[in-house]
């Protein structure tokens, strides 16, 4: 779908680039390491798996947010400018021509390369007899059971399907006394079959699809009866049920809405994708009945697969282990070496630590908070929890501290998208075991990571602080770069111990030492961080700012960092997914660059960096710049106080700059190029980072000043644009 000229236009002169096609954007950079010839097979089919899964959300989120306007006739300007039906033609265009080269690169590049590597997908009709015959023996035993065909027709209503769940449309021919007429079944794929039938065969594994299994057995569900057509299709609804997150829906709207769809049964279809060439007639009544048309229709080519998220059966079988890409064992903290030699307690006392995961392990989190929960001398426990691990060790270590008859303060966010139930559950099991649970804080969303542990040693009281920007999840630090810093210094403990009597009850403190909180006055306080570079620049003083974040939203931000740019300040930004931010525009941002970090982990952590005329500030914590983080949610940052720490972070940020790996440039139209060593060594910070040493840091310029005013490498430095 070509995008008419008036449109390409406005997108282009807006100062801002639209939230959702830059996040589009991010999945063309993750897709783009499934087009990596230089990992292996295994490891692209893991990237296509994730663009995938990208995608789903944002149909489901981002796409049912914008229908919550278009259903309802209210009015929407995206920040590029476009009304909300302009802006529906943009983002099926975009998301279809992305659908393209997914499914492209997956039957053109992928697919040939299945065979040297000793696996195949298979259909069913390749099998050998003998393999049909036990193929059938598994649907005849295992699936048929399972399934059930929903009609629909004068006598049956229209069965409400789960959004993306495959599922077969069959239509079939039947007779109504002497008038024939067309009849609809539906037929949904539970959720619990694997995506494959794998079958071995001479040393080479055949991922048989359970849908071609089912389809190439589907008499078996209509008999008697003459089948016309067999569609496979999926479904996505509108999930955007989470409506005190929606960024761009205003007060009024927002109580509105909320009536609106209590109302609602399931969330509307968005999206609907359909297998091969799907009978017309079918199509005809799927429209009428979702109210869509044929810009919510994807037709995806039958030799491909229709969901690439269940490629996760191939990518984690135990066969293909030696492909997968595997980290190295974490390095100890420089500030705490003798990791396995000392008592992090004892530690604590002496010295801050600084983790920086997944190069340095999660143990001494988990040890601090098991060794509390055993420890005599410990009183307390109070932390915040958004996400966790399955057979999570921070529970078990929190539920025995209720055992012993401590007093344990658990925040849970039961409203961490995709992880409710499970955080539901877990938050139930503590407060049966004696813990103080509280089920988040009335319409803001507890994004915060904290930890407070007080221990009674001798004739005084220490507190324990672990402050973060990740999750209290020990298998997501294995992929997921965060920081973390643990503390006994007293300022941190005061501030952490106040921002818990914000969340935990009605305090309100005046002001805290280290400690920057939303939704208090976290934006007001970068912003005066911000216009202070400016104010610098504009009297010919040393300026600057480096910013890692994962996303780049708040306009009132970005107005500051354009605002700072104007003033001469040097700002490099390091924003790993959606920038509504255009750096390089004359007038406005040209002293403005952009990077995004796409690889191996999940770039995760953020990072505030104000040179300050020498006096340079140093913020970690858990807040992107958006409006949600401002002002719908519990966020925190925090001052890096003590020089050596302060030189990790910087040496962080330093590293991130010169990585010409994993690094993609943004140009001033949104584009993003790939960033090419041009002749230097390949620097790859998802290896460089477990070499890190003392001696890194020896020389290392706290102030940034280098850094923060070299320009980017030239235009012949890079590959061509994506």
């Amino acid at each position: 779908m070509m995008l008419p000229e008036k449109i390409k236009k406005q997108i282009a002169q807006s100062d801002y680039v639209s939230r959702d096609l830059s996040w589009l954007k991010f999945n063309d950079r993750v897709l783009d390491q499934a087009r990596d010839a230089n990992k292996s097979i295994i490891e692209r089919l893991r990237f296509l798996a994730i663009t995938e899964s990208n995608l789903d959300e944002f149909f489901t989120i981002r796409v049912g947010s914008l229908y919550n306007y278009l259903d309802y006739n209210k009015p929407r300007i995206d920040y590029s400018g476009l009304k909300e039906i302009q802006f529906r033609k943009v983002i099926f265009a975009r998301t279809k021509q992305f659908s393209d080269q997914q499914h492209s690169l997956f039957i053109n590049e992928l697919m040939p390369l299945f065979e040297e590597h000793d696996f195949s997908i298979t259909v069913y009709k390749n099998l050998t007899s003998e393999e049909k015959g036990r193929v059938n023996t598994y649907f005849e035993t295992t699936i048929y059971p399972m399934l059930t065909p929903m009609a629909y027709d004068n006598y049956h209503t229209f069965p409400i399907l789960i959004s993306n769940r495959l599922v077969f449309g069959v239509v079939t021919k039947a007779e109504d006394g002497a008038v024939d007429y067309k009849k609809l079944s539906f037929i949904q794929i539970p959720s619990n079959l694997p995506k494959f039938i794998e079958i071995e065969r001479e040393e080479v594994i055949h991922f048989v699809p359970v849908e071609d299994v089912i389809r190439n057995n589907i008499k078996h569900l209509f008999r008697n009866v003459e089948v016309l057509s067999v569609n496979l299709f999926r479904i996505t609804r509108n999930g955007d049920f989470t409506l005190d997150e929606s960024d761009d829906i205003e007060a009024n709207f927002l109580e509105e809405l909320k009536k609106k769809l209590k109302t609602r049964r399931t969330g509307r279809v968005v999206r609907l994708e359909v297998s091969g060439r799907p009978d017309s007639w079918m199509l005809k009544v799927l429209k009428e009945r979702w109210d869509i048309d044929d810009d919510n229709i994807f037709k995806i080519k039958r030799k491909s697969l229709l969901d690439f998220a269940g490629l996760l059966q191939i990518v984690n079988h135990p066969q293909f282990r030696d492909l997968r890409m595997e980290s190295p064992v974490p390095v100890p903290p420089l500030s705490y070496p003798e990791i396995h030699d000392y008592n992090i307690l004892d530690v604590l006392n002496k010295r801050d630590v600084l983790l920086h995961h997944p190069y340095n392990s999660i143990e001494p989190v988990l040890e601090l908070l098991e060794k509390a929960a055993e420890d005599p001398g410990v009183l307390a426990i109070k932390i915040t929890i958004y996400r966790l691990a399955k057979d999570s060790r921070v529970t078990a270590a929190l539920l025995k501290a209720a055992e012993n008859g401590k007093h344990v303060s658990v925040l849970f966010e039961v409203k961490a998208r995709f992880d409710e139930e499970n955080n539901l559950r877990e938050a139930q099991r503590l407060q049966k075991a004696g813990c103080f649970v509280i089920y988040g804080i009335s319409s803001f969303k507890t994004h915060t990571k904290l930890l407070l542990i007080v221990r009674k040693e001798g004739e005084k009281v220490t507190r324990y602080v672990h402050l973060s920007s990740g999750n209290y999840n020990e298998s997501t630090s294995k992929f997921y770069t965060d920081l973390g810093l643990l503390t006994t210094n007293e300022v941190y403990a005061h501030d952490v111990s106040e921002f818990f009597n914000v969340i935990t009850g009605h305090s309100m403190p005046n002001v805290y030492l280290n400690l920057i909180t939303a939704p208090k006055d976290m934006r007001q306080q970068l912003v005066e961080l911000i216009r202070a570079e400016a104010e610098n620049a504009r009297k010919g003083l040393p300026s600057g700012i480096v910013i890692k974040i994962n996303s780049l939203q708040d306009k009132e931000s970005i107005d500051e960092l354009y605002a700072a740019s104007q003033a001469g300040v040097p700002i490099k930004l390091i924003v790993r997914g959606m920038c509504c931010l255009r750096p390089g525009r004359a007038g406005l941002s040209e002293n403005i660059q952009v990077i995004s970090i796409v690889g191996q982990y999940l770039e995760h952590s953020r990072i505030y960096y104000f040179h300050s005329h020498g006096d340079s500030k140093v913020y970690i914590g858990s807040a992107d710049m958006m409006v949600r983080s401002f002002e719908r949610r519990l966020e925190s940052l925090f001052m890096i106080t003590d020089d050596l720490l302060k030189k990790q972070i910087i040496n962080i940020l330093q590293c991130n700059l010169k990585d010409n790996v994993n690094s993609y440039v943004m140009d001033e139209d949104g584009s993003y190029r790939k960033k090419h060593p041009a002749g230097d060594p390949e620097f790859n910070i998802h290896q460089e980072f477990y070499k890190v040493t003392k001696d890194t840091l020896l020389d290392l310029d706290l102030n940034l000043e280098k850094v923060a005013g070299e320009k980017q490498p030239e235009e012949a430095s890079f590959i061509e644009k994506e």
